[in-house]
C-alpha cells in the first residue's frame, strides 16, 4: 500500500510540477463579496516600445478574467481594481557562438523576458492586496523582429496566470 502511495505521489509531481506545465485553478478563491473588478490599462514604460503589447496585454488580461470567473468587468470602481504598467522589455543572449577567422562571436541563443507592474486592490479584504512585480522569459535563436509578436503571444499567458493565481487563487 506504501509503494502504491509512494508511486501516486510521483505521479502527480511530475505531471504538475515538472517543466513548462502550468497550474491554474480558474479563481477558486474569489471571495464571495467579490462580483465586479476594473481592469486598468497597462501602460508600456519600458525602455523597448512594441506597439501594440500594452493593447494586447491588458485585453488578454480582461479576457482571461471574463471567461474564467464569474466577475463582471466594470469601467470606474470595482469591488476589486487591478492596474499595473509594463515596465521592462528586453532580448539578451544567452550562448555565444564561435565564428571562423576571428571575426567576433555571435549570439547562439537569445532570451526575451518582459516585466509586469501590478497593483491589485480589494478593500473589502486588504490581505488580498498587493503591489507586485512579474516576469517571464522565452528563448530564441535568429532575429528577434520575424518572430517577435509569436514570442510576445507565448510570455503574455504565462505572465497572465502568474497574476491571475495571484490576485484569484491566494498563490
Amino acid at each position: 500500500m506504501k509503494r502504491l502511495l509512494v508511486v501516486f505521489v510521483a505521479l502527480i509531481v511530475l505531471i504538475f510540477v515538472s517543466p513548462g506545465c502550468s497550474i491554474t485553478l480558474d479563481g477558486k478563491a474569489i471571495p464571495p463579496e467579490m462580483h465586479t473588478i476594473n481592469i486598468g490599462f497597462f501602460e508600456n514604460n519600458a525602455p523597448i516600445v512594441v506597439a501594440n503589447l500594452s493593447q494586447q496585454f491588458t485585453e488578454d488580461l480582461k479576457n482571461r478574467i471574463r471567461s474564467t470567473t464569474r466577475l463582471s468587468l466594470v469601467n470606474g470602481e470595482g469591488n476589486a481594481n487591478m492596474s499595473g504598467t509594463i515596465t521592462d522589455y528586453h532580448f539578451a543572449p544567452i550562448s555565444i557562438q564561435a565564428t571562423p577567422n576571428n571575426v567576433a562571436p555571435i549570439a547562439g541563443a537569445e532570451v526575451l523576458s518582459i516585466t509586469v507592474r501590478v497593483k491589485f486592490v480589494y478593500d473589502a479584504d486588504k490581505k488580498l492586496n498587493f503591489d507586485q512585480s512579474f516576469t517571464e522569459t522565452t528563448n530564441f535563436t535568429g532575429d528577434i523582429s520575424s518572430q517577435e509578436q509569436q514570442l510576445i503571444k507565448t510570455i503574455t499567458p504565462k505572465l497572465i496566470d502568474d497574476i491571475f493565481n495571484k490576485a484569484f487563487n491566494n498563490w
